[in-house]
């Protein structure tokens, strides 16, 4: 069964899991056993037995646990918010150690960036600073507070991690000092504390602004950095990857980019504020 309630909206979802499930505790089905395919965290733990982690790049199997909770299962029940936790804790860890990883790769252009809008991370990140997380939240309990399923989250999680306005650690994610001051401030002070970022801790952005500062004319275009990318990453990574720093350099307006023109520019006095 590959994914096959994530096309569904969330009632007939729940209701086809719950009828799936009766019919297999009462032995109903001839079927002996069953291989799930999800992404969703809580459906893996309320319907199997067995819950396989898989990795990526390559994909291998990363852990195992077992899921030793009688039918029907609570998600309220302390075991159960357990075994969620434990796997969150398990995709957190694999998620800093691969951004650990890169920081030490040239450049860092090895580690692809999330592809994740603006619009999301600004909020998710005030949503954790607000009431009831107020800063710091377990990442199951934020995922469905905004109807995140893992791979969004943990887009979402990482980009915020690798931008330093927030901190993956264990099961929960929680807002650093910079972070917080992000959700206090207005909308241009929130694209200057972002462009700082950039500059600082995304290679890619400070790469391309840099050759832009170099170059007289302010603009290169965008081939000249995809064939730098591609030395390090597959080609569909460094097309997302590129996609995801023109859309975070446009909102802190460290560049523009032309879409028709597939080019980079900035002005001078950008090149003085920036620095």
């Amino acid at each position: 069964m590959d994914e096959p309630f994530s096309a569904l909206d969330v009632l007939t979802a729940e209701s086809l899991r719950t009828d799936f499930m009766d019919l297999w505790i009462k032995q109903q089905l001839p079927t002996k056993s069953v291989l799930l395919v999800t992404h969703n965290i809580d459906e893996a733990v309320m319907m199997c037995d067995r819950i396989l982690v898989l990795s990526s790049n390559p994909g291998r199997i990363a852990a195992e646990i077992p899921v030793p909770l009688a039918h029907p299962r609570d998600r309220q029940d302390s075991e159960f918010r357990s075994i969620v936790d434990e796997i969150y804790s398990i995709l957190t860890s694999r998620t800093t150690e691969s951004l650990s990883a890169g920081d030490h790769v040239r450049g860092a252009f090895a580690h692809p960036l999330p592809l994740v809008a603006v619009n999301r991370l600004m909020a998710f990140i005030d949503t954790l600073a607000a009431s009831p997380y107020n800063g710091q939240a377990e990442l199951a309990e934020i995922a469905g507070a905004l109807s995140l399923g893992v791979g969004a989250l943990f887009m979402i999680a990482e980009s915020l991690h690798m931008l330093e306005f927030a901190e993956l650690k264990e099961s929960a994610v929680r807002l650093t000092a910079t972070g917080r001051l992000l959700t206090q401030s207005d909308t241009e002070e929130r694209k200057r504390l972002f462009r700082e970022h950039l500059l600082r801790f995304v290679p890619l952005a400070a790469h391309i602004h840099h050759v832009l500062s170099e170059r007289e004319d302010h603009r290169a275009p965008r081939e000249r950095f995809e064939l730098e990318l591609e030395d390090h990453l597959n080609q569909v990574d460094a097309e997302k990857s590129m996609r995801a720093v023109i859309g975070w350099g446009r909102y802190a307006e460290l560049f523009e980019y032309d879409d028709v023109a597939r080019s980079f520019t900035t002005t001078s006095s950008n090149n003085e504020s920036a620095l």
